[in-house]
């Protein structure tokens, strides 16, 4: 399977949805590609004996024509299909989901750099609704979310066995309006509220690109989306000019994104060849290797030079792949605290009537 069907690394529920890009294939020929490349074909002959699919779909439909005989109100058949893929997803993983047709619609404008909400980035971690990251300079990080907070309620509704979809739900809302966020945090003694109000969020990759003292050079990445890499490339160059002969890369508090994008921004500081990150996932397919492309600029200072990548308990997925591999590869020297830690990656299937599928492959 190609880079290009966007699979993300390590990827966590995020408020604004920053998932993987997409596939564009029908229905038909999608079911085609996943069972050429990821070989759902003989992996499903190999299970057959062991849990025979098939043979439970006739419960499925028994309880449907059930919901809609006997049910005290009339439901429509989309509701119920949808709400059955919810929870068949959710009951998989907390990060492998279902997404309507708006939802989709949303997550490839997402991904791009731009959407509405608070501007923090959620998971389920140990049964618990928790923010991996504000995101600089958003109205979350601006009220005082801060990364490792636990969300126990949204707008005084507990969050207690919330699913990481109904979170994002509950928290998304029409920019103008407010969300209030009861949080538990590690050293308080009381719950804190914050009030936040929803805006559209702008998100750029690179935050901060400056020159400090004795040409060292500083950049702060806070996410890793679809301009990511461009907006690196243009800051390295400028960096470069202004004669820069070393370099502090901050992750601090960078929530991650896509894999694409992770690879990409390793391989400004890694020469052609060098492994960055593979995945392993149970089907044929799933494990793959993804090396450093370098720069064009092959002479490039950012190859050699000395390199200093920042990092804290709010780096996660992308951030951690960027980080491992500059570490792995003796190419740089990691300050700061643990990172998050998840190693999960997902990919994104659309389905034939304009929804789709997040799922946790490797």
């Amino acid at each position: 399977m190609g880079r290009k069907q966007r699979i993300a690394g390590v990827i966590i529920g995020l408020i604004f949805l920053l998932i993987i890009g997409f596939s564009t294939h029908s229905f038909a020929k999608q079911k085609s590609w996943w069972a050429e490349k990821q070989g759902a074909a003989d992996l499903q002959e190999k299970e057959k004996g062991e849990d025979d699919f098939y043979q439970q779909i006739p419960i499925f439909t028994e309880a449907i024509t059930l919901i809609r005989q006997v049910y005290v109100r009339k439901v429509s058949a989309k509701d119920l299909i949808y709400g059955a893929l919810r929870g068949m997803l959710s009951s998989l993983d907390p990060h492998s989901q279902f997404m309507t047709p708006r939802e989709w619609k949303e997550m490839q404008v997402e991904t791009k750099g731009e959407f509405g909400g608070v501007g923090i980035v959620i998971t389920i971690k140990d049964d618990l609704l928790t923010v991996i990251s504000p995101i600089e300079d958003t109205p979350a990080f601006k009220a005082g979310i801060k990364a490792g907070d636990v969300i126990v309620k949204i707008d005084s509704k507990s969050t207690k066995g919330i699913t990481l979809y109904d979170a994002v739900d509950k928290i998304r809302g029409k920019p103008g309006t407010e969300v209030t966020l009861t949080i538990m945090r590690e050293g308080s003694k009381k719950l804190l509220d914050f009030v936040i109000k929803r805006d559209i969020i702008e998100v750029k990759g690179v935050k901060k690109a400056e020159v400090l003292t004795d040409h060292i050079g500083y950049i702060k990445l806070i996410v890793f989306n679809e301009k990511t890499s461009k907006e690196l490339e243009e800051a390295l160059n400028d960096l470069e000019q202004k004669g820069v002969d070393s370099l502090i890369l901050d992750l601090r508090n960078n929530p991650g994104g896509l894999l694409d994008s992770a690879v990409e921004v390793a391989s400004k500081f890694l020469k052609k060849g060098k492994l960055i990150v593979y995945t392993q996932g149970r089907a044929e397919g799933q494990t793959m290797r993804f090396y450093s492309e370098g720069r064009k600029k092959s002479d490039s200072v950012f190859f050699h030079c000395p390199l200093v990548v920042i990092v804290n308990g709010g780096s996660a997925s992308a951030s951690e792949i960027v980080a491992g591999a500059i570490q792995d590869h003796h190419r740089g020297i990691l300050l700061g605290e643990k990172t998050f830690g998840k190693g999960s990656v997902q990919t994104v299937l659309p389905l034939s009537d304009g929804s789709g599928l997040r799922l946790t492959t490797a």
